[in-house]
């Protein structure tokens, strides 16, 4: 069983580093299942190639009860291909002999790790269930030139035609993590079996090892039923897991969002200097042969004034969230002159409302769900009146930009250990989403994440949060999409982000919220968040859902 890695970036031997395997050197490591060798049958500044080989011994498999398929014929767990082809035993050595590589480490070249080189992975022999049009499915999507050199089933008879053996090449610039994460998911995909019990640590793995490209590949069903054997409840729950993160680039993502958002209220601006500059040609008398300069005006506020109206626009919207967070408590103390000073985006505004709700109900825990990159996580970290804070989401690399941005590795020990990144689901029952067994947290955030989720697939959601998370306190903040007509650049029909399932209308929101108090026992009332508009409300729409009755421990 032989994998060789070959890379012609100059000094090419800069790939002993990333593998972490001197190239001067023969390595020999104890597996549970046989050795694995690793040397290098080329070593140039020009061209470096490493060679893993694996020397299965099927005896010990048989000795371990761990064949291809187990005790049902005697004969075949001792004749089978596991010694000569590449299989789930290889994934298993690249986890254990490149571990370091696999996991994007390197302390001594750092800057290698993120580096695209030009590589090249050659597997000698590959069983491929499925033929090379399957083989080219998995691999080509994610940018590899694909050469696949079919086996004859037997040389003496060519009339049998060609076996499922393949000799396989890929080509393509990668960070070599990647391609080792491509082929510790894909390899035992192709064989389409495992050697080892599959449970739900491998679910894990396999998220782990596919983040950033299992999500979107074309072929993520059948890579995710062949990894999990077959197994439908985990797949089905690796599928609910993949289904919230299909954004390889959340920041990028949320930037995006942020842009689309902008580009709305812009929008509405100008719609607004419009209307405004042509009341006041109308009132000042404006004959219909004036209607020439009420355009001029019109295109003069738009223009000219652009950044002016923006200011005064923010400011005032500012001005309207700061009230309708006031009401939810003239008590509360919030300040939203930072808001104010910069000109607050929409997404300001509800993160201000939503603040304002959590210290109206005098919230000292509070979990926020689908928490993204931290931004609601830094006021509240902000606050001390918050004594624990716990985000969640299901991107791992959305709480790796939280984290970082919310610089936990530099924060004093005392303001540390009030905030904790969770990766995980609420599509399942998580015993992090108490405090402990018998205490729930005081408040619970979803800013902008139910319209993210499939309708068929909020039920779930409902009861993990209502059900049995149950805090005292829950915040929902979703898009109102009556006020969507406040936007022309907006086509008809359309969502305000291309990720949005649905998007309710006040009505809606209403009646799904209170059918949810009705069922889990809460009292539900209403906000709105962003600059109002008579006819069809503000932008967002907020439910705050509070426990009708003192939440019994358990």
């Amino acid at each position: 069983m032989l994998l060789t890695l070959t890379t012609t970036r100059a000094p090419a031997t800069d790939l002993g580093w990333l593998l972490h395997k001197h190239p001067a050197k023969v390595q020999s490591f104890e597996l549970t299942f046989g050795r694995a060798h690793v040397f290098y049958p080329e070593a140039t500044d020009q061209r470096c190639t490493a060679a893993l080989v694996l020397d299965v011994d099927p005896v010990a498999l048989v000795r371990r009860r761990g064949g291809p398929a187990g005790e049902r014929f005697s004969l075949q767990q001792y004749v089978n291909d596991r010694p000569y082809v590449a299989s789930s035993f290889m994934s298993v050595a690249l986890a254990q002999v490149y571990g370091s590589a696999l996991g994007g480490r390197c302390n001594d070249r750092p800057e290698l790790v993120d580096e695209a080189l030009p590589l090249e992975a050659r597997i000698a022999v590959l069983p491929c269930r499925g033929g090379e049009t399957i083989l080219r499915e998995l691999f080509e999507p994610l940018g590899y030139a694909v050469g696949a050199e079919a086996h004859a089933l037997d040389l003496a008879l060519p009339d049998w035609g060609d076996s499922n053996y393949f000799t396989v090449t890929l080509r393509g610039r990668q960070r070599l993590c990647d391609l080792l994460a491509h082929l510790y998911v894909l390899i035992p995909v192709l064989d389409n079996d495992k050697h080892y019990w599959v449970g739900r640590d491998e679910l894990e793995k396999l998220l782990r090892k596919g983040e950033g490209w299992l999500a979107t590949h074309p072929k993520r069903q059948a890579i995710i039923r062949r990894y999990l054997k077959h197994q439908p409840s985990l797949a089905r729950a690796a599928m609910a897991r993949l289904a919230e993160e299909d954004h390889p680039d959340p920041d990028a993502d949320f930037l995006m969002h942020e842009r689309e958002e902008a580009a709305l209220e812009a929008q509405v601006r100008l719609d607004d200097a419009a209307t405004a500059s042509a009341r006041a040609a109308s009132d000042e008398g404006a004959e219909v042969g004036a209607a020439g300069t009420a355009e001029a005006s019109i295109a003069e506020a738009g223009e000219a004034s652009a950044a002016e109206d923006a200011e005064a626009s923010a400011a005032e919207a500012a001005k309207a969230s700061a009230a309708g967070a006031a009401s939810l408590d003239d008590t509360t103390e919030f300040d939203t002159s930072d808001f104010v000073e910069r000109g607050p985006t929409l997404n300001s505004q509800r993160l201000a409302t939503v603040l304002a709700a959590l210290r109206g109900c005098g919230a000292r825990s509070v979990l926020d769900v689908g928490c993204g990159e931290g931004k609601l996580l830094r006021l509240l970290l902000d606050d001390r009146r918050f004594e624990r804070i716990v985000g969640m989401d299901v991107s791992v690399r959305s709480l790796k930009i939280a984290a970082d941005r919310l610089r936990l590795d530099r924060l004093p020990p005392m303001k540390r250990q009030r905030v904790d990144l969770l990766h995980g689901s609420l599509m399942y029952r998580d015993a992090r989403l108490r405090i402990d067994a018998a205490t729930p947290f005081d408040a619970a955030t979803c800013v902008e994440v139910i319209e993210h989720l499939d309708p068929p697939r909020l039920a779930a959601f409902e009861r993990v949060l209502f059900e049995f998370a149950r805090p005292r306190t829950v915040i929902v903040t979703t898009p109102n999409r009556e006020y969507n007509v406040k936007w022309e650049s907006l086509p008809a029909g359309r969502f305000r982000h291309r990720d949005h399932r649905f998007e309710w209308t006040r009505a809606e929101f209403e009646a799904w919220a209170a059918g949810v108090a009705e069922r889990f026992d809460y009292d539900v009332r209403f906000l709105p968040v962003g600059p109002e508009d008579g006819a069809v409300g503000a932008p967002t729409q907020m439910g705050v859902l509070s426990c009708a009755h003192e939440v019994e421990s358990g």
